[in-house]
């Protein structure tokens, strides 16, 4: 890393993690409640329904930093069979399936899975871990 941003690394791995987890929350809003959209919720008890629960409770979650391995776990799991099984089957090429958008979120999760939250989290101040 470049040595004149490793003091800002902390902080700058807290920006990610924000971003992500209020992005991916803004997908669980579509889907659960219609919002940014044209169209109506989802059922709660339907796959978009369920899909629309994890991306905004979970984002929120990562947001905050709160259980932040475990619901990135669940979310790359989620854009894993996002991918699988609604984009692939379009074609191999993510940017012509549009499935960009799942892998990007799978690789984000990994990256949180790996790390944690880090300092500035509600697991860092609740659980005294990073």
């Amino acid at each position: 890393m470049l040595v004149f941003l490793k003091k800002y690394e902390v902080f700058l791995f807290t920006v990610f993690r924000v971003f992500v987890g209020l992005l991916f929350m803004q997908h669980g809003a579509q889907k659960l409640f219609g919002w940014f959209s044209d169209k109506a919720g989802a059922e709660l008890f339907s796959l978009m329904g369920i899909a629309g629960v994890i991306e905004f409770f979970g984002g929120l979650l990562i947001a905050v930093g709160l259980f932040t391995r475990l619901v990135a776990l669940i979310g790359g799991l989620e854009m894993l069979v996002a991918y699988f099984k609604a984009h692939f089957p379009s074609g191999l090429v993510p940017i012509m399936n549009k499935g960009e958008l799942a892998l990007l979120y799978f690789a984000c999760f990994l990256v949180l899975l790996i790390y944690g939250a880090k300092k500035f989290s509600l697991d860092a101040l609740w659980f005294k871990k990073e």
